[in-house]
């Protein structure tokens, strides 16, 4: 374990940008987190990376960054109908996945693809394509840094919402996540309401359904909407799909009836970004090296050397579009630093 000062991190975020950390080190297990915590260096702001994929530095990071390198795959318990898998919070999200899938264990087809690690599934509250990873979320284990105690955090303690948990709210930066198990499914129950998956499947000539087929309908959905990180940098979805009022939707929905809207449990009506931000005029939009996808207009993207403020400020007049045009509220799905 060393501890390294001026560090670029633009190999450690997906949308590329050249910010610099103070000091910079990554830790194995808790026992190396622990030392990392309470070397003098504790005492700057400490950051916990782990893949990288839903964050954008507009500016260099005074203190210490550390990343999560905590590995290890292993079946915890299981019964005749559920198996219990435990993993590192360091893991690859979508190599986690495929090994679900090679092994026939179902639950997690439907969130292939996703960039980042397994340590932000329960942070996030990941979703793709009908599922969310409260679904299949059982527990998982958090060092709290300043009292230097593991926790274990069951679902209810969690307090998940949509790409929400208690961890990005309340106990923001008072955790790192070590390890998320997950209850998965021996006997698959196939989620393919959305009309996405449905026709995608439909196009691969698909006759019987399985884990792995769905898998690979994701994939190549996402595949074709979405940008590769590796070849231009990105986060993904930018923005949270906004609810609002079923009153609002319905005004909205006569001044512009090609509106789409979902209905939520609480009787609000889910809008999807996407659509705002192209109606706006943004979708395809490219200034100096920074954007928005042409083929998802909730990606924005850095092309080339764009800066991280360059980026927020794109999205700050997105926001302001979308605001003036729909008077809906758009919100980041990814963290600011």
């Amino acid at each position: 374990m060393q501890i390294q000062e001026n560090i670029s991190l633009k190999g450690y975020n997906t949308f590329g940008v050249d910010a610099h950390a103070r000091f910079f080190s990554s830790f194995r297990n808790s026992d190396e987190l622990s030392e990392l915590l309470a070397a003098q260096h504790s005492r700057l702001p400490t950051l916990t990376l782990g893949g990288g994929s839903n964050i954008l530095f507009t500016k260099d990071f005074d203190g210490l960054v550390i990343k999560n390198e905590i590995k290890g795959i292993e079946v915890v318990k299981q019964d005749e109908e559920n198996i219990y898998i435990k993993a590192g919070a360091g893991e690859n999200w979508h190599w986690f996945v495929l090994y679900c899938i090679e092994n026939n264990w179902a639950g997690v087809e439907n969130l292939s693809l996703i960039p980042g690690n397994v340590g932000a599934s329960p942070m996030q509250n990941i979703g793709a394509y009908g599922v969310e990873i409260k679904e299949v979320f059982y527990e998982l284990k958090a060092f709290h840094i300043h009292e230097k105690t593991n926790y274990t955090f069951a679902s209810k303690d969690c307090e998940f919402g949509y790409r929400e948990s208690i961890f990005k709210r309340r106990y923001k930066d008072q955790f790192v996540i070590l390890n998320v198990t997950y209850k998965l499914c021996k006997k698959p129950t196939f989620n393919i309401k959305y009309e996405a998956l449905e026709k995608e499947l439909e196009r691969m000539g698909i006759k019987e359904l399985s884990i792995k087929n769905i898998s690979q309908a994701v994939i190549n959905i996402r595949s074709s909407k979405l940008p590769d990180p590796e070849k231009i940098g990105n986060a993904g979805s930018f923005f949270k799909n906004p609810s609002v009022a079923k009153g609002k939707y319905d005004q909205l929905k006569i001044e512009f009836p090609n509106m789409v809207g979902y209905e939520n449990a609480d009787g609000s009506v889910k809008l999807a970004a996407g659509w705002l931000i192209e109606q706006c005029g943004w979708k395809g939009y490219k200034e100096g090296d920074t954007g928005v996808h042409a083929k998802q207009a909730l990606v924005l993207v850095n092309y080339n050397n764009a800066k991280g403020h360059e980026i927020f400020d794109l999205s700050e007049r997105i926001v302001q579009s979308v605001q003036s045009k729909f008077g809906v509220t758009l919100e980041r799905e990814v963290n600011i630093i």
